[in-house]
């Protein structure tokens, strides 16, 4: 499996960081983000920039709501272009705007949709290195759809419980979904694609 890389080899500009810092304080205000101390957001966030493989050039943040982890993975990690997904079109409108607020329009796009309607689209189905999202839904159903977005060889990451939980990936349901993993790297879980279930049988969290 390919190194994870780190952030500390790609440093933010200042003034970008304070962009953002007002971007999700403002989406705590209309109750689009947890009250979580803004930093904390942040240093979570960048863990999943850290588990991105340096040799990833395309990412999905899925349920992206507020841009959490998207607009901090986008910023730690310039070499990658980054679609933000969400439902709801309140908060698609907003992530385009926070986008051009932190001028990320060039490699950072938003798209509303279903992520389940993505997955049958082909200009979506398996089409980016790495799938990653914070709280999607039930853990195999995003680890499935999450799939179904990536490429063969490339990588899923889910924000994960303290470490000190149970797992809560049966090892058997990941095999059949054609992934080695998890790995855990921090608050996040890796998944390493490795094919598409031949079978075409799909689990979901009961």
């Amino acid at each position: 499996m390919t190194e994870p890389s780190s952030t500390n080899a790609n440093p933010v500009d200042e003034s970008r960081l304070r962009v953002l810092e007002r971007i999700l304080r403002e989406a705590q205000r209309i109750g689009a983000l947890s009250n979580t101390p803004i930093q904390e957001i942040i240093s979570h966030a960048k863990w999943f920039a850290d588990a991105i493989p340096d040799t990833a050039r395309t990412a999905v943040d899925l349920g992206s709501g507020a841009g959490v982890p998207g607009l901090i993975v986008a910023l730690f990690r310039p070499q990658l272009k980054i679609l933000l997904v969400d439902r709801r079109v309140g908060r698609t409108d907003v992530l385009t705007r926070a986008v051009h607020a932190l001028d990320l329009a060039d490699r950072v796009t938003v798209r509303c949709s279903e992520i389940a309607e993505m997955t049958k689209d082909s200009t979506w189905a398996k089409h980016f290195d790495v799938a990653m999202s914070r709280g999607l839904g039930p853990p195999i159903q995003t680890l499935n759809l999450s799939r179904d977005l990536v490429k063969p060889g490339g990588f899923v990451i889910i924000s994960e419980p303290p470490p000190s939980s149970d797992s809560r990936w049966d090892p058997q349901q990941v095999k059949a979904l054609g992934l080695d993993g998890p790995i855990r790297i921090g608050a996040v879980a890796l998944f390493h694609v490795k094919q598409f279930n031949p079978g075409g049988e799909d689990f979901t969290a009961s």
